[in-house]
């Protein structure tokens, strides 16, 4: 019985710091800055309603309802290249 008693305190203790590990990196995973921060404001062509939004390291891009996708450069807010989507069947 002693045997038992110390395998199952081992096993608890295990178990109580591997979530505390686990929790750690959580804490220093999300604390960190990635970088990337959403822009200021974004100016949109007339007519075009944004549907989504996706970032990359020196660019951004808006999804419009008129599908087509808006990539526009991070530092200086100018876009870059405009993608058509074709509409789904």
């Amino acid at each position: 019985m002693r045997f038992l008693r110390r395998l199952v305190t081992i096993l608890t203790a295990t178990m109580i710091l591997g979530l505390l590990a686990i929790f750690a990196v959580l804490v220093m995973r999300f604390s960190t800055d990635s970088g990337l921060a959403m822009p200021d404001s974004i100016t949109l062509p007339d007519g075009t309603n944004a549907t989504a939004f996706t970032q990359g390291g020196d660019w951004y891009a808006i999804v419009t309802a008129q599908n087509t996708i808006l990539i526009f450069d991070r530092t200086t807010g100018a876009l870059r290249q405009t993608v058509q989507i074709k509409p789904g069947s």
